[in-house]
Formats: structure tokens, C-alpha cells, sequence
């Protein structure tokens, strides 16, 4: 949801109003950095790592079918260290739909039998073990891709089902302010085209690397200091995997190159397919 302020709410407010011996002195909770998986090194310096820290959440980002994306805010209490995130948090199998599921994860595997027919039966236990997957299917998608250079958040933790990442947008005045989608955009001819060479440069890497993001609209797209950010990976694929993997790469190309051309930019879809291909089936 782009341009949109977030307020701290009064529960919210720097002391902590939990009068509990464990509560910490500011803030809503503990941080959660202890315990939780941590993104790649060498992390950039404005993760907050330390214990004391504390956290607050600011207020919805943006609702989805799989996961709720949260506004939080993490500080060290008597300290100038404070961070804003985006706190990704997977819905339980019980809540989150389960309509795709089946398409992304052909390729992935568990080492249990029992959580893969669970998996394929979408018993109660299978959706809690395909929420599990998704969310650290996304978090270690973000970890690769990142270490590649690749212009995606930094993926600060992952705690169970919530995710830690990189805030996109604008956290120096005094509310936070998301970068805009691609899709509410409206680039002048020449920030049109160099967006488009950023596109074609991630889409050929993750080709190289035998991926593609699954599910790539202009609506995962954030467009930041004219700089592009893909977002929304838990449906990452593995193209050679993934049986329909070529067609789940066919269609982010064509999805995102029809949104170019209805800008005014004169793309050629098979061009960008063949390239993409080419490179997914480099290696082998």
C-alpha cells in the first residue's frame, strides 16, 4: 500500500504500560532476535542485534491471502539505535487459502514421509507444515537472492511464521512511508526504459540460477529512489524442478513486459522468453 503514513498507536507509545517482572521498559515486546534465524552477512548496519532491543508494531502494510505485512519498529531503550522493518507474518493453516499451493510446491521436498502425504492430503497438519514451508521458503529465497545482488529487501529474521525484512520507503521523517508498486507508477520515457533493463538484469540472474518468482506482477514490483525491489517470494520456483516451471517463467516475462508496453515501451516478449530461457538452461 504505497504512500501510506503510519502513526504510533497509544498502546504503542514509549513505555511499556505491562506491568509484568518480564516485560521490557518500552515497547510492546522483547525483541525477537534471539532464537530467530538471521539473514546473511555481512549485515548491513542498521540491524539491531542486540538483546535489549525492543519492539513495536506500527499498523497493518498491506493484507494478502498467505501473510499480513505489519509496520514494526525496533529500538534499543536509552540509545539513538532505532529501525523500521516490514514484519511479514504467514497466516495459520486454518486462515490462509490454499488454491495455488499445489503448482509451487512440486520440486520442494521435506525429509519426512509423513509431513510430505500430510502435504498432499491438505490435512490440518499438511497446511501447518506448507505455511511453515512457504514462510522459509520466501525467507531463504530473500538470503540467496540477496547475497546475489539482487534488488530485493534484506531479510533481517525469520521467527516461525513471521519474517523480519527490510522496510522499502522513506523512514527518515516522522511516520514511515512505503514505496509505491510499479503498477502506480507512471516513469517518464527514460526512467521507463532504465526500469526495464533493472527487470530484464534480475530476471536473467535468476534464470542463470535456475529460478524464477513465480508469481511476478507489477503489483510485487516497488519502485524506490527509481530503483526496482521485487517482493513476495514464497512462490519462488525452480525452473528445471519444477515441472511447470518454464511456464511459471514464461508467464512472470509476459506479465511484466504487457505492463511495459501499455507504458509506451516497445519490448519484445519472445525476446525477453528466449533470453530467459537461455540462461535457465545453460547448465545443463
Amino acid at each position: 500500500m504505497a504512500h501510506m503514513p503510519f502513526h504510533l498507536p497509544e498502546k504503542q507509545a514509549a513505555f511499556s504500560t505491562d506491568t509484568s517482572p518480564d516485560a521490557p521498559p518500552e515497547g510492546e515486546r522483547w525483541s525477537s532476535w534471539d532464537g530467530a534465524t538471521h539473514g546473511p552477512k555481512p549485515r548491513p548496519d542498521w540491524v539491531i542485534t542486540q538483546l535489549g532491543a525492543v519492539d513495536a508494531d506500527l499498523g497493518v502494510l498491506k493484507t494478502g491471502k498467505e501473510a499480513d505485512v505489519h509496520v514494526l519498529r525496533r529500538w534499543v531503550p536509552g540509545t539513538d539505535r532505532v529501525v523500521t522493518m516490514a514484519a511479514k507474518r504467514y497466516r495459520s493453516g486454518d486462515h490462509r487459502l490454499f488454491h495455488r499451493d499445489s503448482g509451487y510446491l512440486e520440486g520442494r521436498r521435506v525429509r519426512k514421509s509423513r509431513e510430505m502425504r500430510a502435504m498432499a492430503r491438505r490435512t490440518d497438519f499438511g497446511k501447518q507444515v506448507i505455511a511453515g514451508q512457504w514462510a522459509m521458503a520466501e525467507f531463504d529465497a530473500l538470503r540467496r537472492l540477496w547475497e546475489l545482488e539482487l534488488p530485493v529487501p534484506y531479510p533481517v529474521q525469520l521467527d516461525e511464521t513471521e519474517m523480519l525484512m527490510e522496510f522499502v520507503g522513506d523512514v527518515g521523517g516522522e511516520t514511515p512511508v512505503a514505496a509505491p508498486r510499479l503498477v502506480q507508477t507512471r516513469p517518464e520515457p527514460d526512467l521507463l526504459a532504465d526500469l526495464f533493463e533493472q527487470l530484464r538484469r534480475a530476471m536473467l540472474t535468476l534464470a542463470h540460477h535456475g529460478w524464477t518468482h513465480g508469481d511476478l506482477s507489477p503489483y510485487n514490483v516497488l519502485v524506490h529512489e527509481d530503483r526496482l525491489v521485487l517482493i513476495d517470494w514464497p512462490q519462488v520456483v525452480d525452473v528445471i524442478g519444477n515441472p511447470k516451471g518454464f511456464e511459471f517463467l514464461e508467464r512472470d516475462a509476459l506479465t511484466m513486459t504487457t505492463w511495459f508496453r501499455r507504458k509506451g515501451l516497445e519490448v519484445d516478449d519472445g525476446e525477453l522468453v528466449a533470453d530467459l530461457v537461455a540462461e535457465a538452461t545453460a547448465r545443463f
